[in-house]
C-alpha cells in the first residue's frame, strides 16, 4: 500500500494518509525501514504494509518512496 505521512508527533510515532481510504493508518517510528524517524517529514510519500493490533489497524515496514 501506498500513502503520504500526514502527521508526525514528537513521541515517535505519526499518521499517514492512506491513497483511496478516508481514515489515516497509524504508524510508529519503530516500523520504518531504511530511514529514521527523523528524517521524515510530512508530505512524503510511503509504501507500507497493512498490519491488525490489540488497538487497531496500523502500517508495519513503512519504507519512505
Amino acid at each position: 500500500m501506498e500513502g503520504t505521512i500526514k502527521t508526525l508527533t514528537e513521541k515517535g510515532f505519526g499518521f499517514i494518509n492512506v491513497d483511496g481510504e478516508e481514515k489515516d493508518l497509524f504508524f510508529h517510528g519503530n516500523e520504518l525501514k531504511g530511514v529514521t524517524y527523523e528524517e521524515l517529514k510530512v508530505g512524503d510519500r510511503v509504501s507500507f504494509e497493512k498490519a491488525d493490533s490489540e488497538k487497531g489497524p496500523n502500517a508495519t515496514n513503512v519504507t519512505r518512496l
